[in-house]
């Protein structure tokens, strides 16, 4: 009896084991969040709404929160996603974005690595970059706690986790406009 109770508790353990490695597999499978799947589209759009659905959104003023997901997105009067909200993780209570961000950038870049990455975009085979093209458009801090650095051209701008401009500053969000 002890025997048969033996091997029936290891039975046991390795289908436990085999079960839980099977569901992280098929999270991992999941394929990443697409902040581009809503941006600029209507509420009610049906991408939209299993966007939201799937991905456990809250509404919060005239924003969709998906705290999961890494993300916020903002609906203008409207009725139309205008922004997307990416966020590095650990604020407010949201995750990490697990999607690419646009142009290539992290969330570990600093804000000089950003403004190096912004600037060779810039570039063609015909011109140089110069130390200007990386610099945002407008910098401000409104919440006195994050820099905002707004890129019109590139239709985004990037929060850092700092209350200035500091080179060393890291991305605390990144808002895309549609």
């Amino acid at each position: 009896m002890n025997k048969l109770f033996k091997s029936l508790s290891i039975l046991t353990a390795i289908l436990l084991f085999a079960s839980g490695c099977r569901a992280q597999a098929a999270q991992a499978a999941q394929p990443p969040i697409d902040y581009q799947a809503v941006l600029g589209k209507p509420l009610n759009d049906n991408a939209v709404t299993d966007f939201i659905v799937s991905n456990n959104c809250a509404p919060g003023g005239p924003f969709q929160l998906c705290q999961d997901a890494g993300l916020a997105f903002w609906i203008d009067s409207n009725q139309i996603v205008n922004k997307v909200y990416l966020y590095a993780g650990n604020a407010d209570g949201f995750r990490r974005y697990k999607g690419k961000l646009p142009f290539g950038l992290s969330f570990y870049d600093p804000m000089w690595k950003v403004e190096d990455k912004l600037r060779n975009l810039n570039a063609d085979e015909t011109s140089q970059p110069t130390w200007m093209d990386g610099l945002p458009d407008e910098g401000s801090s409104p919440d006195h706690f994050h820099y905002w650095a707004d890129y019109k051209r590139f239709g985004m701008t990037v929060i850092y986790d700092s209350p200035f401009a500091d080179e060393d500053a890291y991305i605390y969000a990144v808002v895309v406009n549609a």
